[in-house]
């Protein structure tokens, strides 16, 4: 299970992050990723709260399914993610899926402790962090996300369950 929240940053917040995170963690790598969502030909994923997404980062190619949000505080939810070797966007438009969006971002990764986290500069929408852990215990992991949210000086009250091309929408 992915346990996941965003928060949308100012300019000034996500200077000082990337300072707190350049001391305190592990950065990983600074890249650019674009993502392209399909729509299912006969079932809406924004009614279904799913999503498949396409995602070319530069080096590599992946296919990602995440399931519906189990938790109302964060972003909880099954994913299964796949490598691919070729693009396969044609083959799902062939397929009758259709393209729901992009969403294209300059991406810092980070390792703090025991979480993955990201600075997000999302074009069109603005500066983001997002706090990431893989854990089959929601709770346990949704408490050590809101933990190292306080650790960097962010309130869970500033968090969205959205997603960046919810947002964009």
């Amino acid at each position: 299970m992915e346990v996941e929240i965003k928060v949308p940053l100012t300019e000034e917040e996500f200077e000082r992050i990337r300072e707190i995170l350049r001391s305190r963690g592990v950065f990983v790598e600074r890249k650019f990723e674009s993502d392209v969502y399909f729509n299912h030909p006969c079932r809406d994923f924004r009614k279904t709260d799913e999503a498949l997404r396409v995602r070319y980062d530069g080096n590599s190619l992946k296919m990602t399914y995440k399931g519906p949000k189990v938790d109302s505080d964060t972003k909880a939810r099954e994913e299964i993610e796949v490598q691919l070797y070729e693009d396969v966007g044609k083959i799902l438009e062939k397929l009758g899926f259709r393209t729901a969006g992009k969403v294209e971002k300059a991406r810092e990764i980070y390792h703090f402790e025991d979480v993955t986290v990201y600075l997000d500069d999302v074009h069109n929408l603005g500066k983001f962090l997002e706090i990431e852990m893989h854990s089959d215990n929601v709770m346990v992991a949704k408490e050590r996300i809101f933990e190292v949210l306080n650790l960097i000086g962010l309130n869970k009250d500033r968090t969205t369950r959205k997603s960046y091309l919810e947002l964009l929408f």
